[in-house]
């Protein structure tokens, strides 16, 4: 085999996606706390500053590492360059007048607050429906300010509870992503 030949396999074989920013696997600002709390089916609807479960019913919980990652650019191979897999969209559910936001993510102010009546889930339903391109299987992820914060918790049951299956909860939230020294945004524009 040629050494072009040998080199072109090297590359299509060992090629990684790039990272913007490449962090270490491992937990940041308290993601991987276990309180012993026990999860949750339905919206939790006081104390939403208070330690969360580590698993959510039906949804993934995913780390600020693999985020990290799953946010990066792909590098695009001879095979799979047609067929990259969409990134996420990415919802930021703290409540406030501005907050502190993954770049490229949404902010839905207070779409986890714990009382969710018909008409605020069907706001919620709506806007999920506009920016998934009415797509059930779109990935979404959900966080707010951390492992000690509900209300992305209960934004991802309700966004699984309207059939989206690829609902994600990143639950370390702002704090886990600034903690592993990613670049963050300060928002002040609701995008209801």
């Amino acid at each position: 085999m040629s050494t072009f030949l040998r080199g072109l396999v090297a590359v299509v074989f060992f090629v990684v996606p790039a990272v913007a920013q490449t962090i270490a696997d491992r937990p940041y600002g308290g993601e991987e706390r276990d309180w012993g709390v026990a999860i949750r089916s339905v919206p939790k609807t006081d104390e939403l500053h208070a330690p969360t479960p580590t698993t959510i019913p039906g949804g993934r919980v995913v780390s600020t590492y693999v985020l990290s990652i799953e946010l990066g650019d792909p590098v695009p191979t001879l095979f799979d360059s047609d067929v990259t897999p969409p990134k996420p969209i990415i919802i930021n559910v703290l409540d406030g007048p501005s907050v502190r936001a993954i770049p490229g993510s949404i902010w839905l102010s207070a779409a986890g607050m714990g009382r969710f009546d018909e008409l605020a889930q069907k706001r919620l339903a709506k806007r999920l429906i506009e920016l998934s391109h009415d797509n059930k299987a779109a990935p979404i992820v959900f966080y707010c300010l951390s492992s000690e914060c509900w209300l992305s918790y209960n934004a991802t049951l309700r966004a699984l509870g309207l059939g989206y299956f690829n609902a994600v909860w990143y639950r370390g939230g702002i704090e886990a992503w600034m903690a592993a020294q990613l670049p963050y945004d300060i928002v002040s524009r609701d995008e209801w």
